[in-house]
């Protein structure tokens, strides 16, 4: 049984990693739902890919936009992610399209 202090220690606080951590992405890759709490205990909704047993969320622009580049290009099959900013509101996602 381990201490407060040890395991405090080795303590690795959880990372969300993100579709844009991704250097390409399939546009089959499963996608799943996942559901979290806020710091104000309200809860929330997100979607994730699981790529090496690791989550990678995806934010909903990038499925609007990844929608509209589908509709003009329905045989694309790979894109990228790119991420700018920092913040709820200051954080815009390109979706750069592949073949």
């Amino acid at each position: 049984m381990k201490t407060i202090k040890e395991e405090a220690l080795e303590y690795i606080p959880p990372q969300t990693n993100n579709i844009s951590d991704l250097k390409i992405v399939d546009v089959n890759m499963n996608m799943e739902n996942r559901e979290g709490v806020k710091s104000d205990g309200t809860p929330f909704k997100y979607k994730v890919v699981m790529v090496d047993d690791e989550e990678y969320r995806i934010p909903g622009k990038v499925l609007g936009d990844l929608k509209a580049i589908l509709e003009k290009r329905p045989e694309m099959k790979t894109f990228s992610v790119t991420k700018t900013g920092e913040g709820k509101t200051g954080t815009k996602y390109t979706v750069i399209p592949f073949d």
